[in-house]
């Protein structure tokens, strides 16, 4: 650590705007997250007070107060984030991590970060939905010089109205973000707020995506629509946590999307209401009640609702493809295809080929398959009745009445009551109504078959159209 002061008190300092005179020759400690768990709430030790967010397998920034300014100490480097346990990337971040940490503020604060590059090329933060003076708003080459290596420039600006934002580079973006470079931010109201609810449990997490190549370590950045891996706060599952609320809470979750399509996030057992955009809370007439919302790109959504329903409910994307891991966009469909004959010939020259696919997926979730290094298995975790069969943006809300006030502790699986789960029926079963495909919708209103003619014109060298 002392090095690493040495080197930040030793970079030379450069005002993105017009400063005031504090003492900005001793800058805030850096503080470095590497554990990939979900850190507990950051209760304010100084400024005003607020009711703290909990970042899903993430954590918030401390800060210190310089003369009534709240001042942050964000360094942009090369960090190491475990994606899910048996696959670790090489990514680029914040304070060690990828997401960075998320910056909670109050309504009204004086705002001071300082960004160190410690990249091998130039970069910026954008902070995504702020309303802020011009020249501290990110923009490399319009709004500001890029931070080059090496450089620590400063931001500061007054947090001018509550909300659920970002912040990402603004500077070779496309690579920048590509290998995670992001973070979360939250402004709380300073005061009570009319469309601001007070709710038990406040959560966040940003929505990534990466193309990692079964058995490498780093994304590829050139990508633009196939990506492999899609992830609450670059972590996938089963390396995601579970939100654990008490039931009867009023709890809200913040969700920002910086990948390169839309996400439609579905909550199972509730509903909620869509309470808050990066724009601000939503007025409450426009409010319904939703079990999925779509979250576009570059967009937040905020959600709330009544945690009424015990159990263990999933939170996920509704793309099949976003809850899979290391996915390969080439392999065929083979459901219904009779490999008995073929099969026994192929093993004389490849001993170890398998058959796969020839009844759906689900047998890959159970298969011990060799794997290159570093690479998760496209269907993985476990369930208190077996493998779930998901992966990526994919985790559980887990409802009890005995999780204490305040209490984030994952409280195990679910024990459901007596006769309370599906199971196998052992009686007799008649035959189910089915529809009789030759009497379908194409049938004639008058009972008798429908008939059409065709007529084919083939055009000859001089015909015309009409």
């Amino acid at each position: 650590m002392s090095n690493r002061r040495q080197f930040l008190v030793g970079s030379s300092l450069l005002a993105v705007g017009a400063m005031s005179k504090v003492g900005l020759a001793a800058l805030p400690d850096p503080a470095m997250q590497k554990s990939p768990d979900t850190a507990p709430p950051l209760a304010p030790p100084e400024g005003r007070p607020y009711n703290p967010v909990v970042t899903l397998n993430g954590w918030t920034a401390p800060w210190r107060m310089n003369d009534g300014v709240k001042e942050f100490h964000l360094v942009a480097e090369p960090v190491e984030r475990e994606i899910a346990p048996g696959m670790v990337a090489r990514l680029w971040g914040y304070n060690g991590q990828s997401p960075g940490p998320t910056i909670e503020v109050v309504e009204g604060d004086r705002v001071r970060i300082f960004v160190t590059n410690r990249l091998p090329e130039h970069t910026t933060i954008h902070w995504h939905g702020q309303r802020l003076p011009n020249g501290m708003d990110g923009v490399g080459g319009l709004t500001q010089p890029h931070i080059p290596p090496g450089k620590t420039f400063v931001y500061e600006f007054v947090a001018r109205r509550p909300g659920t934002f970002m912040y990402h580079p603004h500077a070779d973006e496309m690579v920048q973000m590509a290998m995670g470079m992001m973070g979360f931010w939250v402004t709380h109201p300073r005061a009570r707020h009319p469309l601001i609810e007070t709710v038990d449990r406040d959560f966040c997490f940003l929505l990534g995506s990466f193309d990692i190549e079964p058995g490498s370590y780093t994304p590829t950045t050139n990508t633009m629509l196939e990506f492999n891996l899609f992830t609450f706060n670059s972590r996938v599952f089963p390396g995601i946590d579970s939100l654990n609320v008490r039931r009867g809470d009023r709890v809200r979750i913040r969700i920002g999307n910086l990948t390169m399509t839309n996400h439609p996030i579905h909550l199972h057992g509730h509903e909620f209401e869509v309470t808050g955009t990066d724009g601000g809370p939503t007025q409450k007439g426009s409010r319904w009640p939703e079990v999925t919302v779509d979250v576009a790109v570059g967009q937040m959504r905020q959600i709330e609702f009544i945690a009424d329903a015990e159990g263990d409910w999933a939170l996920h994307c509704h793309k099949s493809h976003h809850t899979m891991n290391a996915m390969g966009h080439n392999v065929p469909t083979m459901i219904g295809v009779d490999h008995r004959g073929i099969v026994e010939d192929i093993q004389k020259l490849v001993p170890d080929y398998m058959v796969m696919g020839e009844r759906g997926m689900a047998d890959m979730a159970e298969m011990e398959m060799p794997l290159p290094d570093n690479t998760l298995p496209m269907m993985s975790g476990q369930g208190q009745f077996g493998s779930v069969e998901m992966g990526g943006m994919f985790t559980v809300l887990k409802v009890r009445r005995d999780q204490k006030p305040g209490d984030y502790s994952n409280p195990g699986w679910f024990a459901h009551p007596t006769g309370r789960v599906a199971y196998d029926w052992a009686g007799a079963l008649r035959d189910p109504p089915r529809m009789d495909a030759a009497h379908g919708s194409s049938k004639a209103r008058d009972g008798a078959t429908a008939e059409a003619t065709m007529e084919v014109r083939k055009p000859g060298p001089h015909s015309s159209h009409q």
